[in-house]
């Protein structure tokens, strides 16, 4: 299946006209021509079959023909908040992997230790709407704006609270703590790692230390491993 994705589709969509880009990549690059039939996602767990109508490069426009809700098979919602890296490369790599492995919202945060204080959220989102279509899924992940860690910490969330640390007193390991079908939110640090004010912070605030395992991991390697673990544990 090649998917396609466009925001503005609904329930009762009946057509749509792809924009000058979208257009041009479909009649031109993929050669779709009139009675063929695209896949369509609105990234809000709807997926659209629908016929083409007018293969015109600049403006590709489709006949909706069935719309079916493809809601995640997923029993539970994860969340992860994570300082953005120095290197862009590597935080693009973060998103793109914990989207093909299965997350809800990212929250980028700024630590006391973080060396990136700035995010570009257009880029960002096409790379995990890229990685959404890839992984044939149906549910665009949420990325918030860049947040500072003293008002994040205070945010009200339903269900398990984690912190990554390389702390003595974070021996317990994620999986061991990760209770199956339950939301999830997991907070992962730069690579100086948290304060210890940010730690203390962390805990009185009901976040759990947990250890993501013996090494010393990079942030977005920590990132992978924290989603990976959560996948694992809900498996059948």
């Amino acid at each position: 299946m090649q998917l396609f994705y466009n925001n503005q589709l609904h329930k009762e969509s009946i057509s749509l006209t792809f924009d000058k880009e979208e257009s041009r990549h479909i009649v031109s690059v993929l050669r779709k021509k009139e009675g063929d039939v695209l896949t369509i996602t609105n990234g809000d767990s709807l997926l659209f079959t629908a016929k083409v109508i007018e293969a015109n490069n600049k403006r590709c426009q489709v006949q909706i023909m069935t719309v079916t809700e493809k809601k995640s098979s997923r029993k539970y919602h994860l969340s992860i908040a994570i300082a953005p890296t120095k290197s862009n490369d590597r935080l693009e790599w973060f998103l793109e992997k914990a989207t093909e492995i299965g997350v809800d919202k990212i929250y980028p945060i700024r630590c006391k230790h973080s060396e990136r204080k700035i995010i570009k959220n257009e880029r960002l989102n096409k790379v995990l709407l890229t990685a959404m279509k890839q992984s044939l899924q149906f549910k665009l992940p949420i990325l918030e704006e860049l947040t500072l860690f003293q008002k994040f910490i205070s945010k009200e969330f339903k269900g398990q609270k984690f912190i990554a640390t390389c702390q003595e007193n974070s021996t317990k390991t994620l999986q061991s703590h990760i209770k199956k079908a339950e939301d999830v939110l997991i907070m992962i640090g730069p690579e100086g790692g948290f304060s210890p004010n940010e730690i203390a912070e962390a805990l009185k605030n009901n976040f759990i230390p947990v250890s993501l395992g013996t090494t010393r991991l990079r942030t977005e390697t920590a990132g992978i491993v924290a989603v990976h673990t959560v996948s694992l544990k809900n498996m059948k």
